[in-house]
């Protein structure tokens, strides 16, 4: 299911990307000039009048997944290669589990009854998860606490927020039981 979803939305977003002049098109030579002579693709996230800035944790051989003792490891691979002959590069990307680097829980990950009505990743809305948000910095010693909560005095009309917490600071290889 979830690799369906992971196929359906990169086809939508490379039809979406194509049409939107927030991305422009590519030179045929497909380069563009930096300082070092490196080619550097153009990126230029839009969502509505504002900026998108990605939050994500990069993939990496070894970030934390969950069940894994030794990270994520290899997680993408070139089955098919122009280099070697292909009309196309062709890449895979498996993960081990879907607790890997950033990612949002389908309301039935933790709900059985949720699980059971087909509450899937694919039900969420995207206009909440993306616009404007507060960002909160939690202070490296403090737990996110109900009067923590209350003591932040969130603005009305506030409809997303991101806590930086003591979890960046701890990013290793196993996922932290903590969590």
């Amino acid at each position: 299911m979830s690799s369906l979803f992971l196929l359906l939305l990169s086809t939508a977003i490379t039809a979406a990307v194509a049409s939107i002049p927030a991305y422009p098109s590519v030179s045929t030579d497909c380069t563009v000039s930096a300082a070092d002579d490196n080619p550097v693709p153009v990126r230029r996230e839009v969502y509505g009048d504002g900026r998108i800035f990605d939050i994500s944790h990069r993939y990496t051989v070894d970030m934390p997944s969950w069940g894994s003792k030794g990270g994520l490891g290899q997680f993408l691979w070139l089955p098919s290669s122009m280099k070697n002959g292909s009309r196309s590069n062709n890449s895979l990307m498996k993960l081990q589990s879907v607790h890997s680097g950033t990612h949002v829980d389908a309301p039935g990950h933790m709900v059985d009854s949720y699980f059971d009505a087909g509450f899937d990743v694919d039900t969420l809305d995207l206009d909440v998860l993306n616009g404007p948000a507060l960002l909160v910095d939690v202070p490296r010693d403090s737990n996110i606490t109900a009067k923590v909560m209350e003591s932040l005095n969130i603005p009305k009309g506030v409809r997303r927020v991101l806590f930086r917490t003591l979890n960046t600071d701890r990013w290793g290889k196993m996922v932290g039981k903590e969590h």
